[in-house]
């Protein structure tokens, strides 16, 4: 051996010996802790100080009609606060008390950090799994602790989540009108303002609304007096001359999209869509109720349209087996219902092993944070598929700042820490919710229609 192999060899025994011996020589008798601090650490390098929970509270508030409910997540850190959007608009008083009571008094003191870890604790610590109330909190929850990692980490969510897979956020909207030819005008000025994906309906989900019939359960006096009538074989005729009516005024450019929001029965949805075959629509939505999933089996071997379907899930497992046969091709949560951005993640990359994109569920019953919310999911995740648009009215945009923006049929996202939405309190409280909740859709004589 030379002189540099007992060099190398000395040198590799003097950094192997226990204890402190070894490490302390090397630094003139300081730990490897102490020299780090006098030698500098970059500031990526610095870990960041334990943060957390002192209180979790509901900031409820309707400025736009519809019951918006918020989670914000305070913190030990001055100032560090995350929000989630808790939203069940037709239930909203029951979940404020899900949050007020029960979440704050699970979370506090909890590390703001460990997201899984308190998702999945919440998840069970009521014993029966999940439901519409205790889901929106939860949603509310996650939503905020994640707010709260990104304005720890100074990036904005979708950073966190993988960064951008795409600029902005390609959106459908909606045309309405009581004729195909309301429609079609409807659609034209639409496509004037940017939008290349337009959801047709005529008159309200499945036809609701668009015929002056007075049904006879109105006239019996049953149900209630503001219950919705619906003509399931009038709606079944529209659909297809309405597509007709659209491809003709409007081009084949335009990508088409239609919800059947499971109104009709199976056997009556798959023959109208295969007749839609023709029109070549972007998709249609929601053909059956939950309650009727082995439907799908027949509606795939029936047509290639594209189907959407999931915004009324409420477990993520009820995505499982459709995914995997691949029944259909958009993946339609509502992420402030499923259990927020963890598990909204994890049904998405799940999707993207069997061609399944993603279609977040955007209605204006979803606060400005859920909206911001699914945009930055969108951003990042590549099986993205399309987002439902979404605009605010001024009294909205004077009680949260920094809402996502649309423009050219793109959204986009506050480009800051975190979601990117805050909240004005004392603005919300100008709008206070309601119990108030109108959905009853009847046949003919009275029967109630499920969504």
């Amino acid at each position: 051996m030379d002189k540099t192999d007992f060099g190398r060899r000395d040198t590799m025994k003097m950094l192997g010996l226990s204890g402190s011996a070894g490490i302390l020589g090397l630094f003139g008798g300081i730990s490897t802790a102490q020299a780090r601090e006098e030698k500098g650490v970059p500031g990526y390098a610095k870990a960041m100080k334990p943060v957390k929970i002192t209180s979790v509270r509901a900031i409820a508030t309707a400025p736009q009609g519809s019951n918006l409910i918020v989670v914000k997540v305070e913190t030990s850190e001055p100032g560090l606060y995350g929000l989630g959007c808790a939203t069940f608009t037709q239930r909203a008083a029951v979940v404020l008390v899900a949050i007020n009571t029960y979440l704050n008094e699970f979370c506090t003191g909890k590390d703001v950090d460990n997201i899984e870890d308190m998702w999945q604790a919440a998840y069970v610590s009521s014993y029966w799994r999940n439901g519409p109330v205790l889901n929106n909190a939860l949603s509310g929850l996650d939503q905020a602790l994640w707010d709260i990692k990104g304005k720890r980490a100074g990036m904005p969510l979708y950073q966190l989540l993988g960064g951008k897979s795409r600029f902005a956020v390609p959106c459908y909207t909606h045309a309405n009108g009581r004729t195909p030819e309301e429609v079609v005008e409807s659609v034209k000025g639409i496509q004037a303002r940017g939008f290349k994906y337009i959801r047709i309906q005529q008159g309200g989900y499945g036809a609701v609304g668009s015929t002056e019939q007075k049904p006879d359960f109105k006239a019996m006096n049953f149900g209630g007096e503001t219950d919705n009538y619906m003509n399931e074989r009038t709606y079944l005729k529209s659909i297809p001359k309405l597509f007709e009516a659209v491809r003709k005024g409007c081009g084949d450019e335009v990508e088409l999209l239609h919800d059947i929001h499971e109104r009709v029965q199976p056997m009556d949805a798959i023959n109208m869509i295969k007749q839609l075959e023709q029109y070549r629509p972007f998709f249609i939505e929601d053909p059956f109720s939950p309650e009727n999933m082995k439907w799908f089996k027949q509606l795939r071997a029936s047509t290639t349209v594209p189907l959407a379907m999931g915004e009324l899930f409420n477990n993520i497992n009820e995505f499982l087996e459709p995914m995997v046969n691949q029944w259909f091709d958009y993946i339609r949560i509502h992420v402030s219902q499923i259990g927020g951005v963890t598990p909204a993640m994890k049904v998405a990359r799940l999707g993207e092993w069997f061609n399944v994109k993603t279609a977040w569920h955007g209605p204006g019953d979803v606060s400005p944070v859920g909206h911001s919310a699914h945009a930055h999911i969108d951003l990042a995740v590549w099986n993205f598929g399309i987002q439902e648009a979404v605009s605010f009215n001024d009294k909205t945009l004077e009680v949260f700042s920094g809402c996502p923006t649309m423009k050219d049929g793109y959204m986009s996202v506050n480009e800051v820490p975190g979601i990117g939405v805050d909240i004005n309190e004392k603005e919300a409280a100008k709008y206070p919710i309601t119990t108030k909740s109108n959905w009853q859709v009847r046949k003919f004589d009275g029967t109630i229609i499920r969504p």
